[in-house]
């Protein structure tokens, strides 16, 4: 059912955050965790409900995937 795979996911996306914790800062790490999620989120809209995928919505997904990588990056 829906609800079992939602909190299933939710379980496994927090236990995701709780690993990436370990090796980056808190604040990188919630960054990183809740811009994949946006973006996802984004992609299934566009992919699986037809939502739209203009030219800036696409530019602005990949400004936040720019970002993700640049904190990632600087974390060293």
């Amino acid at each position: 059912t829906p609800s079992v795979i939602t909190v299933t996911a939710m379980i496994v996306s927090m236990a995701l955050l709780a690993w990436a914790m370990k090796s980056l800062p808190v604040g990188t790490a919630y960054a990183v965790w809740t811009g994949i999620g946006a973006v996802g989120a984004a992609i299934t809209g566009i992919v699986l409900l037809g939502e739209s995928a203009n030219p800036m919505r696409l530019a602005s997904l990949a400004l936040i995937v720019l970002g993700i990588i640049g904190l990632k990056l600087s974390t060293h």
